[in-house]
């Protein structure tokens, strides 16, 4: 129950994440990338310094998929976010960051082995077509006018990146400190993002990112997302898996009208509130566990045939 909750409060942080990276997007996004970890760093940087110098063999010994970690989940993902948020609506980017638990099952299922029962597939069914449904409002006339564009292939990226960086996070993660981890994978993100922001600097200018709502923008991206929601997910896959807990990103345009009915008056409409019932029984389908039959049950079944 616990890592359920976790995967919740991720997906309301990243659904936050959309809405406040639109909001700044005047600012280039390998920009609002760079800051986001810079700052994610700074508040990481008290609690993960110790973690990082007592595991600094461990960190030496499994470089390898710590640097994965860092580009795909820490670096790109949010980055191919903001990028396509420059050319396409939140809509789209919303559709496209649905499609994630199906890839992520794909991919597990595939190269991993990892099987899903019935009803778990059932599920993730319900819970893919309530989100396109909640998204769509479950209009065919919208569904019509989708146009996709460059900003949609640079979407695709982003679901690549998060697939393998929950994979990685399942058969890796273990290993290493949560605040020392999440430290170094920061830092090596800051490394390799800071040479292609320098390049938007140079064409367009150093940003005012001390304007206040660019201020306040990049807080929230660089503590909620960037360390909050992160831990927290790499909790929730590690005790339920890839495949399962990218099941609760569906939730992201579920989440994202409630915030907009709280904050900005909008009015959520009955398809909608169908849409995302659908979404709340999906998610439960997929998540269900086996019914646990104790071994001294099974083996007087087995004795008594």
């Amino acid at each position: 129950m616990k890592a359920y909750v976790f995967l919740l409060i991720t997906a309301i942080l990243y659904a936050a994440n959309i809405i406040v990276g639109k909001a700044i997007n005047d600012l280039p996004p390998y920009t609002i990338a760079f800051f986001r970890v810079l700052i994610a760093f700074l508040v990481v940087l008290p609690f993960g310094w110790r973690q990082a110098v007592r595991y600094r063999e461990t960190f030496q010994r499994e470089w390898k998929p710590l640097l994965g970690m860092a580009l795909t989940g820490v670096a790109f993902f949010n980055t191919f976010i903001y990028a396509s948020l420059q050319f396409t609506n939140t809509t789209n980017v919303a559709i496209m960051e649905s499609s994630i638990p199906i890839a992520t099952i794909l991919v597990s299922v595939l190269f991993l082995r990892e099987r899903l029962r019935a009803v778990q597939w059932v599920g993730v069914i319900l819970s893919v077509g309530g989100a396109f449904w909640v998204i769509t409002e479950g209009s065919w006339e919208i569904v019509s006018n989708l146009a996709f564009n460059i900003g949609d292939v640079i979407m695709l990226g982003a679901v690549g990146m998060w697939v393998a960086y929950s994979i990685l996070v399942k058969y890796h993660m273990f290993k290493f400190p949560v605040y020392g981890s999440l430290l170094i994978m920061l830092a090596i993100a800051n490394f390799a993002l800071l040479p292609i922001a320098a390049l938007e600097w140079r064409a367009y200018g150093f940003p005012n990112i001390l304007e206040q709502d660019h201020l306040l923008g990049l807080l929230y991206l660089g503590i909620f997302p960037s360390v909050i929601a992160l831990i927290l997910w790499n909790k929730g896959v590690e005790a339920i898996g890839p495949s399962q807990a990218s099941v609760f990103l569906n939730f992201l345009p579920v989440f994202t009208i409630i915030g907009a009915v709280l904050f900005l008056e909008a009015v959520v409409t009955p398809i909608q509130a169908i849409g995302a019932l659908v979404v709340i029984t999906g998610v439960l389908l997929t998540t269900k566990k086996k019914k646990y039959i104790p071994e001294a049950v099974i083996e007087e079944r087995q004795l008594s045939k």
